[in-house]
């Protein structure tokens, strides 16, 4: 008789504006089944079964498809890429008493027994981003997507200029899939500031960077949590010297991140971009598949108990996901 499969809920903007991301959140979900399949899958031979549904950017079909999940029993949640949608999601998760696994940057502070975060938080990239632009530049723009991610990295971004002596000239939130950023790089641009820090999703950034490109005096260009994926449709000039800070890179030569990226593009093909969210949705699994393994079962409170304070070897070295606060280090 064959054994049961484990089922995850896969919860991601597949479409829309934030496509992009959760495209990549699956192929890093995708390969980790895969393998976890190979080796024999886990709870002595159960393989993992994940059930995908596009939530389209959209916070209303985000919301149904994770209670339709929860209602069916599945034994976790995966995704989405948004603070907002988080948000929304994880009250229906902690109800149902089943882990919601959330591998995206975002701001921080965001602490439950039902949620585990694979996350870039702004204290971990922040201090050494403004020490690098404050070398060139004592006044500056701040641009973002209006919800708690951009705008928390505002204010943390405004403390530390502050305390450089350096000034924000300009600091504007728009909408999540606004499309045309023209007037925004002008408003952005016009200020005077000698750097602009961007913290747009998806195709708004990278309508940003298009427009930024063009322009012919341009300031330093920061992109918070800038990736493989603004690549796609933009000329290689136009990401030229844009800075970032990201905790992967599918051109780090360390031997893990080769790997991982190798073993990513025999799956997805010679040309799959290779992003920090596939590595993280990936590395998720992997914890999970550890705790499901070390409590023995899939019953949602044992595998939270075993999912604290594990190291594991990702896509870029040892990762350690903290029984404390269920974030990673």
């Amino acid at each position: 008789m064959t054994p049961p499969p484990v089922r995850i809920a896969v919860v991601l903007p597949l479409t829309g504006a934030e496509s992009l991301f959760g495209q990549q959140g699956l192929q890093g979900a995708q390969l980790a089944a895969a393998e976890i399949n190979a080796g024999g899958g886990v709870l002595g031979g159960r393989p993992i079964s994940l059930e995908v549904h596009d939530e389209g950017t959209d916070l209303d079909r985000a919301v149904a498809f994770t209670r339709a999940a929860v209602d069916s029993d599945v034994t976790a949640v995966l995704g989405p890429t948004s603070s907002t949608h988080r948000d929304a999601m994880l009250p229906i998760c902690a109800a149902a008493r089943i882990p919601l696994l959330y591998a995206t940057d975002y701001e921080g502070g965001a602490c439950s027994r039902y949620l585990f975060c694979y996350s870039a938080i702004p204290d971990h990239y922040l201090p050494s981003l403004v020490e690098t632009l404050t070398a060139g530049s004592d006044d500056f723009a701040m641009v973002g997507a209006d919800y708690s991610w951009p705008r928390t990295i505002g204010a943390r971004l405004r403390r530390d200029l502050n305390a450089r002596g350096c000034r924000l000239l300009h600091e504007e939130y728009v909408p999540v899939g606004a499309g045309d950023m023209a007037d925004v790089v002008t408003r952005a641009v016009d200020c005077g500031a000698g750097a602009v820090v961007m913290a747009l999703m998806g195709s708004d950034g990278q309508d940003f960077i298009r427009r930024f490109a063009a322009l012919d005096r341009r300031p330093q260009l920061a992109v918070i949590a800038f990736n493989e994926n603004y690549m796609t449709g933009l000329a290689p000039s136009m990401t030229e010297g844009i800075i970032t800070a990201l905790p992967f890179l599918e051109s780090l030569q360390a031997p893990e991140a080769r790997d991982f990226v190798s073993r990513q593009r025999a799956m997805f093909g010679a040309h799959a971009v290779v992003s920090y969210f596939a590595e993280s949705h990936y590395g998720l699994l992997m914890f999970l598949r550890h705790a499901l393994d070390s409590a023995g079962s899939d019953e949602s409170e044992s595998v939270i108990d075993a999912m604290g304070d594990v190291t594991l070897t990702i896509g870029h070295g040892p990762v350690t996901l903290r029984a404390t606060d269920h974030h990673m280090v």
